[in-house]
């Protein structure tokens, strides 16, 4: 099973009021329970790795206290390319990678998501100014979900 639908898969049951969930398929098992999810591969399936993984729900519109149709974004906008957990710096006594104000170039690293236990990187798409910074240190991300706005 490859890792985007992996990632789509985990994503759509967090959303779900399953309280467990379990697939076997070509040498992957997935085991998902009660917010604690498990993802093995065969040594012939090598292109997701064992690990667990603590995955929160994600946050609706309502929880962040927004609808998205009332909210409009000026400038560009850089996504989420996983769903994972945003870290705004390389460690926790690090400073953030970028605030609001700071000028950005193309590939400058803006922040971090952690998925499966693999550290991304996010850089930015656009040369600028940040605008806004949409996501806390520590929040559940999900795919495509705005980030920053450059301007």
């Amino acid at each position: 099973m490859e890792l985007d639908n992996i990632l789509k898969l985990i994503d759509h049951v967090s959303k779900s009021e399953l309280s467990s969930f379990s697939l076997d398929e070509d040498g992957t098992s997935i085991k998902m329970e009660a917010g604690r999810i498990s993802v093995t591969a065969s040594p012939d399936n090598m292109a997701v790795m064992a690990s667990d993984v603590e995955i929160k729900p994600a946050k609706t519109e309502q929880q962040h206290g927004s609808n998205a149709a009332d909210t409009q974004i000026q400038g560009n906008v850089v996504s989420s390319p996983l769903v994972g957990v945003f870290y705004e710096a390389s460690s926790p006594d690090a400073d953030a990678f970028v605030a609001v104000g700071d000028k950005v170039v193309k590939g400058q690293t803006l922040g971090i998501i952690e998925a499966m236990k693999l550290m991304n990187e996010i850089e930015s798409e656009y040369e600028g100014t940040v605008l806004e910074v949409l996501v806390k240190d520590k929040d559940t991300v999900e795919y495509g979900q705005p980030l920053f706005v450059i301007g």
